[in-house]
């Protein structure tokens, strides 16, 4: 006898203005299991669990969770019907303690009026014990990295004892020790029965963790099928609708003469404690480390996102400063972001003003006026060279899913026609087609010249497409390996060298 659903979505569908975003879309979850969602970014996978938690208003079709019906109006009527959602964007409030995020909305209180901090406290401490999380519950948010504060929101969907728990890119800013951390949490939710969605562009994770696996495309349903009847090849196939036969294009830029010089780079306030190396003209270099290891502060230092303490920083031999962004930006530099959601787009603006907001500068006409025609025009370029699937470049950038959002950086970046290209996790949060069209723009822009250092955490990322990779550790650059002939665990026993 086949085991009951725990979560059935009928037909949902679901359109914004100028776009249907679900057309019809069926989910069935059983409990005790994990259900793998795919799809290219905008495929509607996002939108169907909003429509689920609560986030939506479904247009149509019918939700049936345990049994009965349901039609949840808030997150919060979600997530006390045994219904929680762990976002790939944190939304969490970064001036309050970790507790304090736990258990907010719902403070464990004395005489019904009164917060009991001792108690909150000692059921923070419960629940990390039960998940092995070793976070102090009295630190504020915002002092710790992104993988941490994901393993706290982790820890707040597993608190309110939900039958349905949907991870949305969950690993999308772990280490691989912490991203098997999490695995043996999901193994743990689903042996105690529960439903888990999981939301990932990351194949050998799906094909790893998943019971089931359902595919959709344009906001359509794809199909359904067991993960041990799927390969990657047809997992591509299915998503993009067409063959796929390479995960990373041809690398034929050729690194020329030295274009960037930085030698004993050190930030203030920050992990970089040390840092010297060249950048190529022509080449993409890799930088490679565990979370915490500088990584990120090498490329906010170079474009004056962070205080440099000390160091030298030439271009093309002349020594340059960047003690800001403005500098930076005068001097060649573009950074995309790691945290695109807080510090790359601007929510509530449109396409077309995400897009020309950093190079306002060449559409003055008079020193006075902006064109609106040239602006129109270079956004229409972005549009078409990203790929990017949007109704039209007035719509707000926060509508768009989190892949195609960070098409539309890279596109503002690459109208300042940068030099020097400092890319953070470039590929976060973005499906394995767009993920070729970038890294194939990548080494388009290194034939024309231009000098391209990536942060990534994906090693295959990192091999399939650099020239040269550096690996930090501790703050400190602890090795240097050309790409071609080196190996996932040269690389691991480098960033291990100073922790």
């Amino acid at each position: 006898m086949a085991q009951p659903a725990l979560l059935e979505m009928r037909n949902i569908t679901k359109e914004f203005p100028g776009v249907k975003a679900l057309d019809g879309v069926s989910l069935t979850v059983r409990p005790g299991t994990v259900h793998a969602l795919m799809g290219e970014n905008g495929a509607g996978k996002s939108t169907l669990m909003k429509c689920l938690f609560g986030i939506y208003a479904k247009d149509s079709g019918t939700i049936v969770l345990d049994g009965k019906e349901v039609n949840f109006k808030s997150s919060k009527e979600a997530l006390e019907n045994g219904v929680a959602m762990v976002h790939q964007e944190l939304n969490q409030a970064l001036t309050r303690s970790v507790m304090d995020n736990l258990w907010l909305g719902r403070y464990p209180k004395v005489g019904g009026l009164m917060v009991s901090e001792a108690e909150m406290r000692k059921r923070t401490r419960e629940i990390f014990e039960e998940l092995d999380v070793h976070v102090d519950p009295k630190t504020i948010m915002s002092a710790m990295p992104v993988s941490q504060r994901q393993m706290v929101e982790i820890a707040k969907a597993v608190s309110y004892h939900s039958k349905i728990i949907v991870f949305d890119e969950p690993t999308s800013s772990l280490t691989e020790t912490e991203v098997e951390h999490l695995f043996r949490i999901i193994n743990m939710l689903r042996d105690r029965g529960c439903g888990i969605i999981y939301i990932s562009h990351k194949m050998e994770e799906i094909l790893r963790i998943s019971d089931d696996v359902t595919i959709m495309r344009d906001g359509q349903w794809v199909a359904t099928r067991p993960a041990s009847q799927l390969t990657m090849e047809e997992i591509i196939r299915l998503m993009v609708g067409r063959e796929l036969t390479n995960r990373f294009p041809r690398k034929d830029n050729v690194p020329g003469d030295v274009i960037l010089e930085v030698e004993h780079l050190a930030g203030k306030y920050t992990r970089l404690k040390d840092a010297s190396f060249q950048l190529r003209k022509g080449e993409i270099l890799g930088i490679a480390g565990l979370d915490g290891s500088g990584r990120t502060e090498v490329l906010e230092n170079l474009f004056g996102a962070m205080t440099k303490e000390s160091g030298t920083i030439r271009l093309h031999g002349k020594e340059i400063r960047n003690k800001t962004p403005r500098e930076a930006i005068k001097n060649g530099f573009a950074l995309l972001t790691e945290e695109r959601r807080a510090t790359g787009i601007f929510g509530i603006r449109s396409i077309r003003d995400n897009t020309v907001i950093s190079n306002l500068k060449s559409y003055l006409m008079g020193g006075i006026c902006l064109s609106d025609k040239k602006m129109k025009e270079d956004t229409d370029w972005a549009i078409q060279a990203m790929h990017i699937k949007t109704p039209s470049q007035s719509t707000q950038i926060r509508s768009l899913s989190g892949g195609n959002q960070q098409k539309v950086i890279i596109g503002r970046w690459l109208l300042t026609k940068p030099e020097v290209l400092l890319l953070d996790e470039p590929t976060r949060g973005i499906d394995v087609g767009a993920k070729y069209e970038i890294y194939q723009l990548m080494i388009d822009l290194a034939k024309e010249g231009k000098g391209i250092i990536m942060v990534s955490s994906e090693m295959p990322e990192l091999l399939g497409v650099c020239d040269r990779i550096l690996v930090m550790s501790g703050g400190r650059l602890a090795g240097e390996v050309d790409a071609r002939c080196t190996s996932q665990e040269e690389i691991l026993t480098l960033a291990a060298k100073y922790v």
